[in-house]
Parts: C-alpha cells; structure tokens; sequence
C-alpha cells in the first residue's frame, strides 16, 4: 500500500500569513521606489547645475530685499516692529513654502508618469517623494533665511522654535492638499494649469503678505478669514513678534480643510489614476 504524504504547514502558508508576506513585500517595494525617486529629483530638479539649490534660497531673499527696498522708502516702520526684512520674511517664507508644495506635488504624475507603467511604482510612490524631497528643501531655505537675518539684523524679535513649527506644518499641509487635487486635475484637464495660474496671481494680496490682518476693514476682513494663508502667515507672525496677539489664528481650521481637500484629491486619483494613465 502507498504512502499517503499530506503537504507541510510551512509549504502551504495560510492565508493570513501570505497576505501579511505580501504586504510586507510591498511596503519593501514601496520604500525603495520612494527612494528612488527622491534621489530622482534631487538630480533632475535642482540638481542640474551647481546653483540649482542656491536659486532657491534665492527666490526668497530677492523678494524679501525687493519689499524691503520699496516699503521702507514709503513707510517709517513695519505694520509690527521696527525691522522691515524680518516683517516681510515672516510672510514670505511661509507663502512660498506653500507654493513650491501645491506646484510641485500637483506635477507629481505627469512628472513620473513614464515610471508609473513599472507594476512596482505606484502614484502614492510619486506624491511621496515630491513631498519629502520639497519638504526638507523648503524647511532649509527658511532655517537659512531665518538664522541669517536673526544674525546679521537687529529684528527685536522673540523667535518660538514651537509656532514657527506649526506655520509650517499648515503650509506643508494646505500645500500638498491643494497640490494632490491639482494633480489630478493637471492629468484630467489639460486646460486646468493655465487657469490656476491666473487664480493664483492675486493670492499673494490677499494672504496678508505685505499687511497684517488686523488692519483689514470689515466685511473684507470677514471674508479673508477663510483664506487659510491668511491663518498660516499670521501663526509665523506671532511666533516671532511676542506682542502680537493674532487671535484670529486657527490652525484647526487650515488643517480640517487641508485635510478634507487631501481626502478628495487622493479619493479621485485612487478612483481615475489608471483611466488618466492610459489616455
């Protein structure tokens, strides 16, 4: 009579165990590909020439010297203290931080959009790495711009290492929230980008860059409440001007919408990704 064999537990793993090996597997993948991709931009982006990283600092220093150049010769003193770089960094560092986010993560796709036909790069893998490889480049032009004007001018400012953390924490993320539901659009509309650009030209107005909130008249003040730029510049604002009480500020308020308009963008990529790939 044969012997009846009956395969082994380990040659047949259960189920449980199989997906666990594959999720395992894949998180490996995922980490690798993210890798990849953002030593990816650091060549490609800024990269290309040797002042690539230097024209970032750049962007920022020249607008703050440009505002400076030409508000000090119309007005005594700043709308808060008494030092006109510093007014204006607090403002332009947080806003160009959101920018270069919501621009970079919204070319996310179309950017890598030849490696996404790899099975092993997903889109995730993409957004991933636009926002870690943006983030630690714009967290560096605003540690250098701060610490060189706190060095070098006498801004009598009380720097809160906590608050400044939390400005750009809400730009990082109304950045990457606004910037994922453009990129869905850019893929979806080809005719988006030109129109978003021409919504964003007076942004820089409105979100309190050059003035302070609290000098807005009412009903305009009300309305510009809800732009969540306005919250954001105003958190760095009193994280460095002690006296300046910004009350108005709601960070729970710029991270429910960035968290809700992150949902949406992520929500249609998910949904589309692949209809938009292959078209």
């Amino acid at each position: 009579m044969s012997k009846i064999t009956f395969p082994s537990p380990a040659a047949n793993p259960a189920p449980s165990e199989t997906l666990r090996l594959s999720h395992r597997h894949r998180s490996f993948s995922s980490l690798r590909a993210v890798s990849a991709l953002v030593l990816r931009e650091m060549s490609t982006t800024n990269g290309r020439s040797a002042g690539g990283y230097l024209w970032a600092v750049a962007e920022p220093v020249a607008g703050i010297v440009l505002l400076t150049m030409i508000f000090s010769i119309l007005l005594a003193k700043p709308p808060i203290g008494t030092n006109f770089p510093i007014f204006y960094a607090t403002g332009m560092v947080p806003f160009l931080f959101y920018m270069a986010m919501s621009a970079k993560v919204s070319q996310s796709v179309i950017y890598s959009k030849a490696l996404l036909a790899y099975p092993a790069v997903t889109f995730m893998d993409a957004l991933l790495a636009r926002m870690i490889m943006n983030a630690i480049t714009q967290l560096l032009v605003a540690y250098l711009i701060f610490a060189a004007l706190l060095m070098f001018q006498e801004t009598r400012t009380d720097p809160q290492a906590g608050g400044i953390a939390l400005s750009l924490l809400m730009a990082f993320a109304f950045g990457v929230a606004v910037g994922v539901v453009n990129c869905f659009l850019n893929e979806a509309f080809p005719w988006w980008q030109q129109v978003w650009a021409i919504l964003n030209r007076p942004l820089f107005l409105i979100s309190c860059v050059l003035f302070v909130y609290d000098d807005i008249p009412s009903p305009f003040a009300d309305y510009l409440w809800y732009n969540p730029l306005v919250h954001i510049v105003g958190q760095m604002r009193k994280s460095f001007y002690p006296s300046y009480p910004g009350d108005y500020v709601s960070p729970a308020y710029v991270l429910g919408v960035s968290l809700l308009v992150y949902a949406l963008g992520l929500a249609l990529l998910i949904r589309y990704h692949r209809d938009l790939q292959n078209s």
